[in-house]
């Protein structure tokens, strides 16, 4: 009876999470006119893939005609691509600076004893718990200051800001768990601290860092507020912001934005199922401990 139980509450679990995403999909298969019958397709009829084609290609398909588009095409949901591409750039710098600079500063942090360790530490992790809205506007005025208003650098400053300090913090305590007496050895052995980092404990390290770049891609890719705030042009608006443009737009193609939702899923969904067995056991690793 409780194995009945449980399958069951998985199954109305399962349900809940995959229910809304395959109702997304379904619906992005379909053409605005389809979308408004009474009683809804939840599995199309007559299943197309034109609003992807119209989205990459920005030239209107066949159906796209006359009064099939159903309603006018929205300039935000055609604007995805550039978005996306504007997304997996800035996300990919900041995981890969997340990686090089937390990795070195976590260890500096776990191995090291030097004065003023603990004030910069707690600084640093104290910065991590500023609400990102408080100090919104300073970080606008800075970059305009700075004349990187509209660019990519100027989201990658600020999200390398943001996310920056809970890597470090997350690896710190990663590096805490390996023994220090194989890095001793290595260094009797002639090996300088720097190549003790790179060759013994990174590989060691490997799922801690793949969780942490998870952590920083995720995180860069998501963020809206300074996505909104300091980007004015598809040279270097992001997909949340254009998603949003989308949602808030009347007399948007639903078509259109349900194709353009599924497109703004699939790079962070391939991340996770590329580096799946790492996440899990760099995030596993320091939650067991």
């Amino acid at each position: 009876m409780n194995r009945v139980a449980a399958s069951g509450a998985g199954l109305i679990l399962l349900a809940f999470l995959l229910g809304p995403i395959l109702w997304l999909v379904s619906s992005s298969l379909q053409l605005d006119r389809e979308l408004f019958t009474v009683p809804p397709h939840f599995i199309p009829k007559q299943p197309t893939f034109d609003n992807y084609r119209y989205i990459i290609t920005r030239v209107p398909p066949a159906t796209y005609t006359g009064d099939q588009i159903g309603r006018r095409a929205s300039g935000e949901a055609l604007s995805l691509i550039p978005a996306l591409r504007n997304s997996f750039i800035v996300s990919i710098a900041v995981m890969l600076i997340n990686v090089i600079f937390s990795t070195l500063a976590a260890y500096t942090y776990a191995r090291l004893r030097f004065r003023g360790r603990d004030i910069t530490y707690a600084f640093i992790l104290t910065s991590r718990l500023i609400p990102a809205i408080s100090v919104a506007i300073p970080i606008f005025v800075l970059i305009d200051r700075l004349g990187l208003l509209d660019t990519r650098s100027a989201l990658i400053l600020v999200y390398v800001a943001f996310t920056l300090p809970f890597t470090m913090w997350f690896l710190m305590k990663y590096f805490g768990f390996f023994p220090p007496e194989i890095e001793e050895a290595a260094m009797i052995d002639g090996s300088s601290r720097l190549g003790t980092l790179t060759r013994i404990v990174v590989p060691m390290a490997a799922p801690g860092l793949a969780a942490a770049a998870a952590f920083a891609f995720m995180g860069s890719y998501s963020e809206f507020l300074f996505g909104l705030f300091l980007t004015r042009t598809m040279a270097s608006k992001t997909v949340p912001v254009v998603l949003v443009a989308t949602a808030i737009n009347h007399d948007v193609s639903f078509a259109l934005s349900f194709a353009a939702l599924v497109l703004s899923i699939i790079p962070p969904v391939l991340f996770a199922l590329v580096f799946r067995s790492y996440i899990t056991r760099g995030f596993a690793g320091v939650l067991a401990r």
